[in-house]
């Protein structure tokens, strides 16, 4: 690894870090975690899915994945229901309760990374999301 790589790696696990650290300030006024938050931002915004695809979405772990959601489910904020389609499926559906909260905590953790991300200039912001879904399709196998 040369030198410009290791700066890239390390700067963008800074980065990614801060804004968690930020967004978790948010989040715990809420009594929520990352994870659930994702969860609930998840659903709110895609709809209903299974607890594979929502795992998929959040970039979760399998090993977390049950917890948050036993954890959202016993608060009210989402319901577990069994598939029509496969009985072995859970599609998950955020509650009323879940959304009034997503649209509490959306917005003021929309501004704050809003705010962190000011330091660049909006064609500076154009590049680097550029530059970050290129990688991303080339570590994934996305050619353009």
């Amino acid at each position: 690894m040369t030198k410009n790589e290791l700066k890239i790696l390390i700067g963008l696990h800074r980065t990614v870090n801060y804004i968690d650290k930020q967004s978790l300030k948010i989040f715990s006024k809420h009594n929520l975690t990352i994870g659930q938050f994702g969860v609930l931002e998840a659903l709110y915004h895609k709809g209903n899915m299974t607890i594979g695809q929502v795992q998929e979405k959040i970039l979760s772990s399998s090993g977390t994945i049950p917890l948050i959601i036993n954890n959202l489910e016993k608060r009210g904020y989402i319901v577990k229901n069994i598939d029509s389609k496969d009985k072995r499926k859970c599609i998950l559906q955020i509650t009323n309760l879940g959304k009034q909260l997503v649209e509490e905590v959306y917005p003021e953790n929309e501004q704050q990374i809003i705010e962190v991300m000011k330091c660049w200039s909006d064609k500076e912001q154009q590049q680097l999301a550029s530059l970050l879904k290129k990688f991303g399709d080339e570590i994934n196998g996305k050619k353009n």
